[in-house]
């Protein structure tokens, strides 16, 4: 009778509930060590801290542009259709970048009043081109041309069109 019972926990869940229980039902036949329930749970959570590192990844630099908040959105817009984040986090997440929107504008204004609009251009563009290279990563280098050894062929000499005598080619 024990053999049945170590047969039945080792095809069994193997989810510790926070007082120690353990999950009682049956492994799902897509996962290794936990049921239907706990496994859809887990995939949840992975796609959750997935999205989580791909938000963060644009707002992560020393400088959070219009563009990056953009991406972020974009980001969390496409976790919540897929089921990665809670409705609730969205919402948080919705009110966190709204208020990052707005304060963009004031910082823009602090910083020309305080340096200068010329100042403020050089830091965009800069920070900027270090944004551009966090979202799209320069295309590597192509590699150089194999120099061959053999000379380049020379293109023929042309010779200079033949000036048409006759009636037709004077002009009138």
């Amino acid at each position: 009778m024990s053999t049945n019972r170590s047969q039945d926990r080792a095809s069994s869940c193997t989810f510790t509930f926070s007082d120690g229980r353990r999950c009682r039902a049956p492994r799902s036949d897509g996962h290794p060590y936990l049921c239907a329930f706990h496994a859809r749970k887990e995939a949840q959570a992975l796609a959750g801290e997935k999205a989580g590192q791909d938000i963060a990844f644009f707002l992560s630099g020393d400088y959070v542009s219009a563009g990056d908040l953009t991406f972020a959105l974009g980001r969390l817009f496409a976790a919540v259709a897929q089921g990665g984040i809670k409705p609730k986090t969205t919402a948080t997440f919705a009110y966190l970048g709204q208020t990052l929107a707005q304060i963009l504008h004031l910082a823009q204004n602090e910083y020309i009043t305080g340096f200068g609009s010329s100042s403020w251009a050089r830091t965009v563009g800069h920070n900027l081109r270090q944004s551009g290279n966090r979202q799209c990563p320069p295309l590597p280098k192509a590699p150089p041309e194999p120099t061959s050894t053999e000379p380049a062929p020379q293109p023929s000499p042309i010779a200079p069109p033949v000036p048409k005598t006759g009636s037709n080619s004077a002009p009138n």
